[in-house]
C-alpha cells in the first residue's frame, strides 16, 4: 500500500491523479502542511467502518452451545478482591 500526500494546491489542480493515487493507497491532503483530510477509495472506506460483531451477538450465534472453549488458568495473576 503507497500512501500519497498532496497539498490542498495539489490536490484541486489533480484531482483526477489523486484518485488515481488513492486507488493504490490513502491520499493525505494537508492545508498549511499539516494533515487535514483522506482520499480513500469506497472499498477500503466500507472496510474501515464496517461494523463488527459485539461480544454479546457473538455469544448468541446459533450453534455457539457447541464450540468448546477451555481457556488456560491464570492463578498466579489473580488475587482475591479487598473490600475493606
Amino acid at each position: 500500500m503507497t500512501v500519497t500526500t498532496l497539498s490542498s494546491r495539489e490536490f484541486n489542480q489533480d484531482a483526477s491523479g489523486a484518485k488515481r493515487a488513492a486507488s493504490k493507497g490513502p491520499v493525505i491532503i494537508t492545508d498549511r502542511g499539516r494533515p487535514a483530510h483522506v482520499l480513500l477509495t469506497i472499498e477500503d472506506y466500507e472496510r474501515l467502518t464496517q461494523q463488527t460483531a459485539s461480544m454479546a451477538d457473538l455469544l448468541a450465534m446459533p450453534g455457539v452451545e457447541d464450540i468448546d472453549f477451555d481457556p488456560p488458568r491464570v492463578g498466579h495473576l489473580a488475587r482475591p478482591a479487598d473490600l475493606s
